[in-house]
């Protein structure tokens, strides 16, 4: 069975620690333990889920189609938290497998979908109250030397102004 790994996590923190990373490559590696697998392309990208515009998103699905390979993902959720991309994924024909659950079909795809994405609003919204309470708690947010570091460094806004 050929196959495509494709890894995402959502910040630059986590792609720079690795672990998130390497707990994906951990269980796409073990879901092709079993299924004499051959890795014909592996893309790692580092973007909020929320987002359908993902260039090695897109990359991979272009080499799973032209060789025939599935593409892997670790979990659901890594390949999208969005119900009308993943229902658009599965319209357009591409083979795709969550390695926590290859036996998922059509259905329970769409219901986890729908679950990431109720998750995917949760977050957004707990983070959002968070920081208001923080705000309204006197807490300053934000980088507390300002913008003085960028412009001791004169990498301030300064060319932006002037284009």
């Amino acid at each position: 069975m050929r196959v495509v790994a494709y890894f995402r996590v959502s910040t630059a923190a986590q792609g720079r620690s690795g672990l998130g990373l390497e707990a994906q490559r951990q269980a796409v590696a073990q879901y092709c333990g079993g299924r004499a697998c051959q890795v014909v392309g592996e893309f790692v990208e580092v973007e909020s889920g929320k987002l359908d515009s993902r260039p090695e998103l897109a990359k991979a699905l272009h080499l799973a189609k032209v060789t025939g390979a599935t593409l892997v993902v670790a979990k659901l959720d890594r390949l999208s938290r969005n119900v009308a991309f993943l229902a658009a994924l599965q319209d357009s024909g591409a083979q795709f497998v969550a390695a926590d659950m290859p036996e998922a079909n059509e259905l329970t795809i769409h219901i986890m979908a729908a679950v990431a994405q109720a998750e995917r609003k949760a977050i957004s919204r707990r983070t959002k109250e968070a920081l208001a309470a923080a705000r309204a708690r006197g807490v300053r947010l934000g980088n507390p030397n300002g913008a003085a570091a960028l412009v001791r460094a004169d990498k301030g806004n300064a060319a932006s102004v002037a284009v």
